[in-house]
């Protein structure tokens, strides 16, 4: 066979189908890998449009390689908030100590990033929204494996039939419920719950957190740049998952209203913002822990099948990285080996970054007098300058290469 007739006998091979469900971190990063190695790709996302604003993330350690290979490193470092100091509070409002924050989150100054979430959707997005398809405003309702293909039908009424489905849709993941059973399987719950909102800032903070605790309960502050927003967060620990609150916002609004309710400091401006807040984002500090991320032609990547929690810092960058390792393993193999070598290669990975929770993560939020005065303790003892190596589980994972199918 010459050259010529490789070429024609490639370019005539129907490229094989993915859809990715979810439009967030994980879903366009991997639209964009599996693009690379010739597969058409389509992406539903349930938004109508790519979801903007959102709270700050970050992308560390193995992550920023995966960036890097995408071409994306300078835009997200344009994009960097340059975090620089973060103070901890007592109940009375006096200062524990103020540190870089580098000095807790076992991050690295000038290296590692840390981006608004609709900076980091909007870079992917615009990465790949000239290769892939996109439905916007729409969501997958039934999943059938039962043929040769993945039989899909939408939430609006169109249907067609993939080769691999993605679940790529969060720790709340539809498609991991219809595939594997419902999340309370998989759903590890690490004792407290989260609120998230954006507020005035009428506090003078620029690149800045302030962080308040009593036992069981925190209140901080978080402004990114010079904006006349902050972020809003609201956390305490809950001794089972209340989830009757879950999808209620109301609810939501009550029980931390109530649980607040005594609460010093900036708190109370915080609960009257609360109140008129139209991006309030509310959940449980959980996990997701499964064993096995794939059922056939389905499998899940990021939050939907490793949720490490954001005690650990490390979802967007187990995102990233699960892409990347996902869709390179199916660069050169059908669904069942590159599913099984996907996982074969990147478990070790979650499990060592999920497992920070249980290295000091979730000591930032003591539920006991005697622990929060030991965490204070703690943190005065840190250095001020951070460490310039970061924490071994960011890294833990040394990227391979991946050629494209022949």
């Amino acid at each position: 066979m010459t050259r010529t007739d490789q070429l024609t006998d490639i370019r005539s091979t129907p490229r094989r189908k993915v859809l990715i469900s979810g439009a967030g971190i994980a879903g366009p990063a991997l639209a964009f890998w599996l693009n690379r190695y010739g597969y058409a790709v389509t992406v539903v996302e349930k938004a109508s449009t790519p979801r903007s604003g959102g709270y700050p993330v970050d992308v560390r350690g193995t992550a920023l390689e995966v960036v890097r290979r995408m071409g994306l490193l300078p835009r997200l470092r344009e994009a960097h908030v340059d975090l620089r100091r973060l103070t901890f509070l007592a109940g009375d409002g006096g200062e524990v100590t103020s540190l870089h924050p580098h000095a807790v989150t076992g991050g690295v100054a000038g290296r590692d990033l840390e981006v608004r979430r609709g900076d980091l959707t909007d870079v992917l997005h615009t990465a790949v929204r000239d290769d892939v398809e996109f439905l916007f405003d729409d969501s997958i309702d039934t999943l059938d494996q039962s043929g040769h293909g993945v039989d899909v039908t939408f939430h609006g009424g169109s249907g067609s039939t993939f080769d691999m489905v993605v679940g790529a849709d969060g720790t709340h993941s539809r498609t991991r419920e219809t595939l594997f059973g419902s999340e309370e399987r998989f759903h590890r719950y690490l004792g407290y719950c989260f609120a998230v909102f954006t507020m005035r800032n009428t506090f003078g903070l620029s690149h800045e957190t302030m962080m308040w605790n009593t036992p069981g309960r925190a209140a901080a502050l978080y402004a990114v740049g010079d904006d006349d927003e902050v972020h809003a967060f609201l956390n305490f620990a809950h001794p089972e998952p209340p989830f009757d609150a879950f999808r209620n916002p109301a609810a939501q609004r009550a029980l931390i209203t109530a649980t607040f309710a005594d609460a010093g400091w900036e708190v109370p401006g915080m609960l009257a913002a609360l109140r008129d807040a139209d991006d309030l984002f509310f959940d449980g500090v959980s996990q997701i822990r499964m064993p096995r991320w794939s059922s056939g032609r389905v499998a899940l990547v990021g939050d939907a099948a490793y949720a490490p929690s954001f005690l650990t810092g490390q979802g967007t960058s187990l995102a990233l990285v699960g892409a990347y390792m996902l869709a390179g393993s199916l660069a050169d193999r059908d669904h069942t080996a590159g599913f099984a070598a996907y996982e074969h290669h990147l478990r070790g990975f979650v499990t060592v970054n999920q497992e920070q929770v249980g290295e000091g993560d979730a000591a930032l939020f003591p539920t006991t007098a005697v622990a929060l005065e030991r965490r204070n303790d703690r943190l005065r003892g840190l250095g001020a300058v951070p460490s310039a190596e970061g924490r071994p589980a960011h890294s833990a994972l040394t990227l391979p290469e991946f050629k494209p199918m022949r």
